[in-house]
């Protein structure tokens, strides 16, 4: 049932992440919603237990859900080891102060960059508007924690094409069904 459970899930929030954002370079960081058991366990810090309590509770619904859960066992400077490792990517419209602290590395003049900008329409602007704040490699690391929802109705070629794992085909049959 477990197997089940999981692969349901990995396959929603794939299909949900390819129709819904343009989500950061973030191969190097695990999704907690989408990552298989064992690669959980190889995390530091996170032993079988804990990886076995994050499938179980899947899907988590944001970073600060994932937060509590790591919280009871992980003291704060052993959850941002996890976090570099291991995130769920946060809306960059929505997500909260609190959930863009949990970012390694991050601090309140940051965070506040972060929300001044808002909305954000695109990747590109994210990079643009931190960009005047630190250098590429910063943006970069930065950018593998967040995505910017698209509208699914008004979005081009160009934006769809940014969404991983999006084929030609795929963008094809997204703006075939477009209004």
């Amino acid at each position: 049932m477990r197997v089940i459970k999981t692969a349901f899930f990995v396959a929603a929030a794939l299909l949900w992440s390819l129709a819904q954002a343009q989500v950061g370079n973030n191969d190097s960081i695990l999704n907690p919603n989408l990552a298989a058991e064992d690669e959980l366990a190889g995390v530091a810090h996170l032993d079988a237990a804990l990886a076995g309590s994050i499938v179980d509770a899947r899907p988590l619904a944001s970073s600060l859900e994932l937060d509590a859960l790591l919280s009871g066992s992980l003291g704060e400077e052993q959850r941002a080891d996890v976090y570099a490792q291991l995130f769920l990517p946060l809306n960059l419209n929505t997500a909260s102060g609190e959930e863009i602290m949990l970012i390694p590395g991050m601090n309140n003049r940051m965070t506040h960059e972060f929300e001044e900008y808002r909305p954000y329409t695109s990747l590109e602007q994210f990079r643009q508007e931190i960009g005047k704040y630190v250098d590429e490699d910063e943006v970069a690391r930065l950018e593998q924690y967040v995505f910017v929802p698209l509208n699914l109705n008004s979005a081009t070629r160009d934006v769809f094409a940014t969404v991983p794992g999006a084929s030609n085909r795929m963008v094809r049959e997204f703006l075939e069904y477009q209004p």
